[in-house]
């Protein structure tokens, strides 16, 4: 019995999207080729592994299976990004906001330090704004930025788009009283968005937690300090998104990657890495 690598994908595809339309989208194939690798796949281990019905959900096989696919299936793209590649050494300065270290650093930097262990990593979180000042001391090599207007960082790489959320406790919006807020302190796009759509809107607020810690604001948030804002794809699954009658419209967010010299392999090879797994995390 032999599985391929692009049998595995396509059934990490299927798992992940729920859906034979998504899943053909997201690997390039079309949906009557993802039906057959999964059938393929099925008979190859006598065994279910998707039950097929409007929405797609794993087996307690399939569930078991998705873990050894992914496992796998990582491995096979190490193994060609290690060889593929010459052999880089050398450092880099990466800086990116604390948000997306907490949601996303682990999973994309320990890939790449597998890959590349001759390069060194010095990584810092801070402010979109504090970081690209020091973008533009040049003291950062690579930059992750926030920004509500796409013309904030014309230069940047786009990396995807995604709209911001109120988060936190309906219960505590009153008519009568401020709207209690959790927010990054200055300077902080998604606090200049809130408070602009706050006041656009004539609704009194009054800061009761800040902080740049984004596990500090969830824990604030959890315990029912105020509200906050956030982007969809970082709501955790213990804080509420509040539906949009009750809170005035925020603008979308964009995340663009800035990067010192276009000669340099070590920052392409970083800003290349960084664009396809972010990517593809964003579209989980």
């Amino acid at each position: 019995m032999n599985i391929g690598t692009i049998t595995l994908q396509c059934f990490i595809a299927v798992a992940e999207t729920a859906s034979f339309t998504r899943a053909a989208e997201r690997v390039g194939r079309t949906q009557s080729a993802i039906s057959q690798q999964i059938i393929k796949l099925e008979q190859m281990l006598d065994k279910q592994l998707i039950i097929r019905g409007k929405i797609l959900t794993l087996t307690p096989d399939g569930d078991i299976f998705l873990g050894y696919a992914r496992q796998i299936f990582a491995l096979h793209r190490e193994a060609l990004d290690r060889f593929r590649d010459p052999e880089l050494e050398g450092e880099v300065c990466f800086g990116l906001p604390e948000n997306f270290a907490s949601k996303y650093l682990y999973e994309v930097l320990a890939d790449f330090l597998r890959i590349h262990p001759r390069i060194l990593l010095n990584i810092e979180c801070d402010l979109t704004l504090n970081l690209f000042e020091k973008f533009k001391n040049k003291i950062l090599d690579i930059v992750l930025v926030k920004m509500n207007r796409p013309e904030d960082f014309p230069n940047g790489v786009d990396v995807w788009s995604e709209p911001l959320k109120w988060v936190g406790d309906i219960n505590l919006l009153s008519p009568n009283k401020p709207i209690p807020l959790v927010l990054s302190p200055q300077p902080c796009v998604y606090r200049r968005a809130a408070i602009d759509a706050l006041e656009k809107s004539g609704r009194s607020w009054r800061l009761v937690f800040s902080s740049t810690s984004y596990t500090s604001s969830v824990a604030a948030v959890k315990a029912g300090m105020g509200i906050t804002v956030m982007p969809s794809t970082m709501i955790p699954d213990e804080l509420m998104e509040i539906e949009a009658q009750y809170m005035p419209n925020l603008p979308d967010t964009h995340v663009s990657l800035l990067k010192q010299k276009a000669d340099n392999n070590i920052i392409n090879t970083l800003e290349g890495f960084i664009l396809k797994k972010l990517r593809h995390l964003a579209a989980k």
